[in-house]
């Protein structure tokens, strides 16, 4: 399954339901930032986001000006591409929109799976879609919000990672134990 990281964010962290926006805000970031890359690429990058993007918190993220985004750009901690930072700042600017719409983004992004994780019940890594009905309707309004770097594959990889979507094949143990929460 790859390195110790990967198999420990499998194992700790991918599918498991999360409420918490802050949560939310960083696998935005990091599936975008993943884009054309390799999921791996960002978990062994995911030390120096953090770093770089004041813990992912989105009201620091949402005020970066033109001085920040130039120290983003020359920072080997993160992928380093303009299109993606830009987006970053302008997601958090959206993401607060959305948290004053909604009150919370958890909230509002679980409106798309009416308030309960999809259960697949996949046996092989074949049967697993990169997209779904949920995720082109959020994926949509999300790019009619504004957001970018935001398709529906990459939207589904974070249902995936939040657990909007339980993806796990049924012969992980990790299944049935998240299918029980």
């Amino acid at each position: 399954m790859g390195s110790a990281l990967y198999r420990a964010y499998h194992d700790e962290e991918w599918g498991v339901p999360t409420h918490d926006d802050h949560k939310h805000f960083e696998f935005l970031i990091l599936e975008g930032a993943q884009a054309g890359l390799s999921w791996s690429t960002i978990l062994n990058k995911r030390e120096g986001y953090r770093a770089a993007y004041d813990d992912f918190d989105p009201v620091k993220v949402a005020a970066y000006d033109e001085a920040k985004i130039a120290e983003l750009l020359n920072n080997p901690g993160i992928v380093r591409n303009r299109l993606k930072i830009r987006a970053s700042v302008s997601n958090a600017q959206h993401f607060l929109e959305v948290q004053r719409e909604f009150g919370t983004f958890d909230t509002y992004i679980r409106g798309f799976v009416n308030n309960k994780t999809i259960l697949n019940r996949f046996q092989k890594m074949s049967e697993v879609p990169a997209t779904s009905p949920e995720s082109d309707a959020l994926s949509k309004d999300l790019k009619k919000r504004g957001f970018k770097f935001v398709g529906s594959t990459i939207i589904y990889a974070h249902m995936q990672a939040i657990g909007l979507v339980n993806d796990h094949l049924t012969t992980c143990f990790r299944h049935a134990e998240l299918a029980a929460t």
